[in-house]
């Protein structure tokens, strides 16, 4: 369970047996019983661009779309890049958020939880204090969403996607 392996063993021994009486299904559906709807790119320009009006007005995002290489290249869930560039004498910049596509078929806090972890990278680079200040300000729940997020992971890998 690699993706746990910074949680407590308690926790970690929770997972464990929620495993193997193949009851982590059923504990993830009870929580998040349905998928979202936004399933194109289009959808979720709208929903990211709502989301980041709400807390990053002054910033702006060039691109923002589903990524079906994410997972496999860099073992990310979702990317934000900030990219720079001279011309002539002024210095523009370029913000994306691209999203692993196993989001597509999530519920819909688990999507939240990956949008707002992008969008706190807008105002906050490395992960630290202040990153995770920001993500709980956006979503109060985000540590506990980011936990179920990573069980969701582990089903998928052992049982299949439930959605």
């Amino acid at each position: 369970m690699k993706q746990l392996q910074h949680y407590p063993a308690h926790i970690q021994s929770q997972v464990q047996k929620l495993i193997e009486t193949k009851t982590l299904g059923k504990y993830l559906l009870s929580k998040y019983p349905a998928a979202h709807t936004i399933t194109n790119d289009k959808l979720l320009y709208n929903y990211v661009t709502t989301l980041k009006n709400s807390y990053y007005k002054k910033y702006t995002i060039n691109k923002i779309i589903y990524d079906s290489k994410i997972n496999v290249i860099d073992n990310a869930l979702g990317l934000h890049t900030f990219i720079s560039r001279v011309q002539g004498n002024k210095l523009k910049s370029k913000n994306e958020i691209r999203i692993a596509t196993l989001f597509k078929k999530t519920p819909l806090a688990f999507l939240e939880m990956i949008v707002v972890h992008e969008l706190a990278h807008l105002k906050e680079k490395e992960h630290n204090k202040a990153f995770y200040n920001l993500c709980t300000y956006q979503q109060p729940d985000y540590h506990q969403i980011e936990l179920d997020l990573r069980l969701y992971l582990i089903h998928c890998e052992r049982f299949g996607k439930l959605y």
